[in-house]
C-alpha cells in the first residue's frame, strides 16, 4: 500500500467529487483519510482494488458488480460496528466518510438502516 493515499486515483476522484459536489475542502479534514486508510488495512486492499472489485465487465462496458457491493457494504458495517471508543454518531461518520468514497467513484451504496 502507497504512503501517499493521494497518489490512488479513486482518492483523487472522491477528493474532486467533494470539491465539486460540496464545496469542501477534504484536506482540511485529515480524518476523512485517516478513515480510509485504516478502512483499506482493515480489508488487505488498496482504495483503486476497492473500486474494482466493485465494477464487472459486460461486453465492452464495466457495470456495477451486485456481489463486490454487497460485499464491500457488509465490511462498511462491520468496521462501523468495531470502532473501538466510538459514539454512535462518530461511527455513523465512518461508514458515511466510507460510502461517500465508493459513490464518488461511481459506486452507489447506501447506508444499512435505509435498506430495511
Amino acid at each position: 500500500m502507497e504512503n501517499d493515499f493521494h497518489a490512488y486515483r479513486t482518492v483523487q476522484t472522491w477528493y474532486a467529487g467533494l470539491r465539486r459536489q460540496s464545496n469542501v475542502d477534504p484536506d482540511a479534514d485529515p480524518k476523512r483519510l485517516a478513515t480510509l486508510r485504516a478502512f483499506c488495512e482493515f480489508v488487505g486492499k488498496e482504495p483503486d482494488d476497492i473500486i474494482q472489485e466493485c465494477l464487472r465487465e459486460s461486453g465492452e462496458q464495466l457495470k456495477i458488480s451486485l456481489k463486490g457491493r454487497r460485499l464491500y457494504g457488509a465490511k462498511i458495517q462491520e468496521f462501523e460496528q468495531q470502532a473501538s471508543g466510538g459514539s454512535p454518531g462518530e461511527r455513523a461518520r465512518i461508514g458515511s466518510t466510507l460510502r461517500g468514497f465508493l459513490i464518488h467513484n461511481g459506486i452507489f451504496i447506501q447506508a444499512p438502516s435505509l435498506l430495511r
